[in-house]
């Protein structure tokens, strides 16, 4: 039976940087006061690049160094919540963008936990025979969504990009499993509404921005992330001790940190680069899978995934690289 298995990785970051000082420019706060309750030191923010642009930067750099040609690509998902537009799709746009000819495109919609979603609708196609090679982006444009007064979320979000390419294969390699979940009882928890315009009927109101209950959200993550693992793991016979990296979505270091304690696993096997990227939402799993591989820090590991965040979703996979 074939499966997935992740031959590239590809990221794109925008190079316009705001440091915590320069927000205490616009917002009352500090980078003390970020610092300690997020890990979080500066981000980019995306003013020259729309969301489909660095979805295809990160999508060609995640082509050349897999060696995938991108008319060989036959699936194109993006994991996005900041679409440029309600339609053509950000997949599509990409699609055209790097030539693809040969791929169908759509985009998915499961905020933070966006990633790991994709890598699982992407897994089912491949597992029937129907895919070959497949391309996973996660892109977002966090930045024009948010209220740049509300200092308990505007200090905690960034942009970019991050894609991974996927083939088919029978070896002992690549996705091994993955667990997805949701708890929609609880969507109002995190919510960013689509800009309307008005009807000659009723008017739309204005507060469409990205609004967070960040407790419940913290108290959420801490306790389904390391239930989620406990779960695949026992699934497939495997220890928690036994995976070699995690490599959580990066919305706050304390979360990372108090689920490392809850796993029982030391810290320096979970990677964070918040510090320098804040929450990119969908983007952070493929951002950090693309910097460890460019640091040669995949090769021959098992690698647990988690992602979290509005829907509330959030969902597990472990991967075991060549």
């Amino acid at each position: 039976m074939y499966h997935g298995k992740i031959v590239g990785t590809g990221s794109f970051l925008p190079d316009f940087i705001v440091t915590n000082d320069d927000l205490a420019k616009v917002v009352e706060t500090s980078d003390e006061w970020i610092y300690t309750r997020t890990g979080i030191k500066e981000r980019r923010i995306a003013k020259d690049y729309d969301v489909h642009d660095m979805a295809a930067r990160a999508a060609q750099k995640a082509l050349d160094q897999s060696g995938v040609q991108a008319q060989e690509i036959d699936m194109i998902v993006v994991a996005t919540v900041t679409s440029d537009y309600s339609m053509p799709s950000v997949a599509c746009m990409v699609q055209g963008e790097i030539s693809a000819h040969q791929a169908f495109a759509f985009d998915l919609q499961a905020a933070c936990s966006g990633f790991v979603y994709g890598l699982d609708v992407i897994e089912q196609f491949i597992q029937t025979g129907k895919v070959k090679k497949a391309l996973l982006i996660g892109v977002e444009k966090l930045s024009q969504v948010l209220n740049w007064q509300d200092r308990s979320t505007c200090v905690l979000f960034g942009d970019g990009a991050g894609a991974v390419v996927i083939e088919a294969t029978q070896e002992k390699t690549g996705v091994m499993d993955i667990y997805n979940k949701s708890i929609g009882t609880d969507w109002n928890v995190l919510t960013s509404k689509i800009r309307h315009n008005g009807t000659p009927y009723y008017q739309q109101g204005s507060d469409n921005y990205l609004k967070m209950d960040g407790q419940q959200v913290f108290q959420f993550a801490c306790k389904k992330v390391p239930e989620i693992f406990s779960e695949l793991m026992e699934k497939n016979d495997i220890q928690l001790s036994e995976v070699d990296l995690y490599v959580l979505h990066q919305a706050n270091s304390r979360i990372i940190e108090r689920v490392a304690k809850k796993m029982g696993q030391p810290m320096d096997k979970f990677y964070m680069n918040i510090e320098k990227c804040g929450n990119t939402s969908a983007a952070t799993i493929p951002i950090a899978l693309d910097e460890l591989n460019a640091e040669g820090k995949l090769a021959g590991k098992t690698v647990g995934i988690s992602g979290f965040g509005a829907g509330l979703t959030y969902g597990a996979a472990f991967i075991q690289f060549q």
